[in-house]
């Protein structure tokens, strides 16, 4: 008797009608396209982060091996057989060699300008590179929300059709498609603000690799233009210890103590006689 009165409750329950894959089926081809196309903007934009942070890392790891190995060399076409090939740091030397060779063309201002102008346009050649990706970020996370957005106006105006047709806001016309509403906003927010915080922080450190970039260009131009009498100076890491503690020891101000000097200039002693009688 228990047993048939639990099989009947059984079969008397409802089927879940309000699950996540309920309401996109419930939203038929638009609702799986904006879902998609979602998902399409998260999967690149944790591609473009990945390969853009390792991109980044190995640039900055090869500086360190610049500032210790590099400017010890006796010419820079030594020097360049110690950097990696394909790296941003060989590109600036090649095109720092290219322009000496040609230099000798021009009248010195003209050799000057020359030479910087090369070496401007391979850093411009060079931040582009690292600035690829990017603009796929930012487009993700202005748009991504509005795409969410888009995926809630058609499940509310999905509802209201509903509702119109049963003739009474019942729950069972409703919940469908207002969930499927709010699903989309969280799915457009989801993607979004990951994309917008990897585009800050690769932005932030293609600052910083711009700017070493840049003081090696001009290090590679004074190099150049003093035929190798001027290098900009290598700090080691025992050097670079000593200047930390130099700069962390505590200033102790030698006071001299004060000596007391008998006030006598400005003094004058008077004596006084008495006559004796």
């Amino acid at each position: 008797m228990l047993i048939d009165i639990l099989a009947a409750a059984g079969e008397a329950a409802p089927a879940n009608q309000f699950g996540f894959l309920e309401a996109m089926e419930q939203g038929g081809v638009i609702a799986w396209s904006i879902l998609t196309v979602l998902v399409i903007m998260s999967v690149g934009s944790f591609y473009i982060l990945i390969t853009k942070l390792l991109e980044q890392n190995k640039i900055m790891s090869q500086y360190k091996a610049i500032r210790t190995n590099f400017w010890r060399t006796n010419s820079l076409s030594e020097g360049a057989t110690k950097l990696d090939k394909n790296s941003a740091w060989r590109q600036l030397v090649d095109d720092g060699l290219a322009a000496e060779q040609q230099h000798t063309k021009m009248s010195d201002l003209e050799a000057h300008d020359w030479m910087h102008g090369s070496l401007a346009r391979s850093e411009a050649t060079i931040n582009s590179k690292l600035a690829g990706g990017l603009s796929f970020l930012a487009t993700v996370g202005a748009t991504a929300p509005f795409v969410g957005l888009l995926g809630t106006v058609i499940g509310i105006y999905r509802a209201l059709i509903n509702i119109g047709l049963a003739g009474s806001a019942s729950i069972d016309k409703v919940a469908g498609p207002v969930g499927e509403a709010l699903i989309m906003t969280a799915i457009g927010l989801l993607v979004a603000v990951p994309a917008v915080l990897a585009y800050n922080w690769l932005q932030s450190r293609n600052k910083r690799i711009a700017e070493l970039l840049s003081g090696f260009s001009t290090d590679l131009l004074a190099y150049i233009t003093s035929k190798g009498t001027v290098k900009p100076e290598m700090m080691t890491k025992t050097s670079t210890q000593q200047a930390g503690k130099a700069a962390s020891a505590p200033v102790t101000a030698k006071t001299a103590p004060a000596t007391a000097r008998p006030a006598t200039a400005g003094v004058t002693t008077t004596t006084t006689t008495t006559p004796k009688p």
